[in-house]
């Protein structure tokens, strides 16, 4: 929900950096076959906006990932294509869905915006009846082998009714959490492998003063996260299995996991006041700060290790303290079944080009120029915000220096291969709109104690 999560405020990217490491990308692929045929397309449909309406003015909304970001995308967009002027447009994740729907009823002032899988914030089986096929437009783009070069849920998740209604822009992971190893090194604490070592790590934080792990779980898509992770614990795959239909919510494994997830509250594991907060910005702020040792968050995290990127995050969490080496690690062994490293994943935002846009052809440049060119998702990759979908595009790691190499850079690189190598377990792209709402109502109804495991499974099961 980037998402996750989108999750992302502040960020600042060195705009040097990624520029090279773009330069680097177009110099390396001017003898490619398939990429002069996209740059051909670029090229055409460049010429075939100005034919048709000469200049563009168009207005993308979105919640991810934030200004300053979304600026630089336009400006290296914008080298190709100056005569399109894109107004970032954008509102938070909470309030995306408000906003944007009179937006797109009025049919002005949006022609380019965000849609996410599934029936989440922007979910694309919501908004996609505003928003235009896609499928031509990318044959021409990509080549009628398009769908060999994506990542498939770039596809799958943003087809509706057959239609393909927006161009995915990066895939997203959850599952993971991210710990302060420097907080970890300084206080000689054990990286959590199970509920145990978890539970111990908390109160040596405690202990000194720092909160050992932190979670907005007032704020219900990150529990759902929690959620699923604790159920691949016990039983890698069934979660998603019973999204589909292909498994029961009363099956014992998610009343177990409802058990470990109340545990987790009961024992300490989740911090005081737990339900009272927000992931974003309250958890946020203060993993970032330096308040809290541990964070649940998946991959759109990543971008964190990037000192820039970081220091912009820790100012906007009022932090003035350097940046410090955070890193990856596998959501502990709570059930003891061995089952570790899973992780899902979904697009976590998708550009569709309205039905009313200004300009159709503009924009629909614009949406294939982030999604499925080499450049714009060289930009993706680099920013370690976003796995891109373009497959053959993947972080130049000579142009991208973390904040701590030593620490960071083995761990982080593992996590992100790792990631991209888990079987098809979506995130959000298969639960319903009705049965997403029953799962935030249910985990924190099991959490706060007024609701039992078994009674919250049964009302799982009761959706339809």
């Amino acid at each position: 929900m980037k998402r996750r999560n989108s999750l992302l405020m502040a960020l600042l990217l060195t705009v040097s950096m990624v520029f090279t490491a773009c330069g680097s990308s177009n110099g390396a692929s001017a003898g490619s076959s398939s990429d002069s045929t996209a740059a051909a397309s670029s090229e055409a449909s460049s010429e075939a906006s100005t034919e048709a309406g000469g200049k563009a003015d168009l207005v993308w909304w979105g919640w991810t990932p934030g200004s300053p970001l979304n600026e630089q995308y336009i400006a290296e967009f914008n080298k190709s294509f100056p005569d399109v002027n894109i107004t970032w447009k954008q509102t938070t994740v909470d309030d995306y869905d408000a906003a944007i729907k009179p937006a797109l009823a009025n049919g002005e002032g949006v022609d380019i915006f965000e849609v996410s899988a599934g029936s989440a914030n922007g979910g694309v089986g919501i908004f996609g009846g505003q928003a235009i096929s896609m499928e031509e437009a990318l044959k021409n783009y990509l080549g009628d082998d398009y769908k060999d070069k994506l990542n498939e849920a770039s596809l799958n998740s943003m087809t509706v009714n057959g239609e393909l209604k927006a161009l995915g822009v990066g895939t997203v992971y959850a599952g993971n959490l991210w710990i302060n190893q420097d907080l970890f090194d300084k206080y000689n604490v054990k990286v959590p492998t199970n509920f145990e070592e978890w539970k111990a790590a908390c109160d040596t934080f405690k202990a000194n003063g720092i909160i050992g792990f932190v979670q907005g779980a007032g704020q219900g898509a990150f529990n759902m996260d929690t959620y699923h992770a604790i159920c691949d614990n016990i039983e890698p795959g069934l979660f998603t299995k019973a999204t589909r239909g292909e498994a029961e919510w009363t099956n014992p494994v998610f009343v177990q996991a409802l058990d470990l997830w109340k545990k987790l509250f009961d024992e300490g594991i989740m911090q005081d006041g737990a339900l009272g907060i927000q992931q974003y910005p309250e958890a946020n702020n203060m993993f970032l700060s330096g308040q809290a040792a541990m964070v649940m968050m998946g991959s759109w995290y990543t971008m964190n290790c990037l000192p820039d990127t970081m220091r912009a995050n820790m100012e906007a969490a009022s932090s003035t303290d350097e940046p410090f080496a955070m890193v990856p690690i596998n959501f502990p062994d709570i059930a003891g079944t061995g089952n570790v490293g899973y992780v899902f994943c979904d697009i976590d935002y998708a550009t569709a080009v309205s039905v009313n846009a200004s300009d159709v052809q503009a924009a629909t440049d614009f949406a294939l120029w982030l999604g499925a060119s080499e450049e714009g998702q060289q930009m993706i990759a680099d920013s370690l915000n976003l796995v891109p979908v373009l497959k053959s595009v993947s972080p130049n790691w000579d142009n991208v220096v973390l904040t701590n190499p030593e620490k960071q850079n083995k761990p982080v690189q593992e996590y992100l291969t790792n990631a991209m190598a888990n079987p098809d377990n979506p995130r959000f792209g298969g639960i319903s709109a009705d049965l997403n709402q029953a799962m935030m109502d249910v985990l924190a109804g099991v959490a706060s104690g007024t609701l039992t495991s078994e009674d919250g499974a049964a009302r799982l099961a009761a959706v339809e």
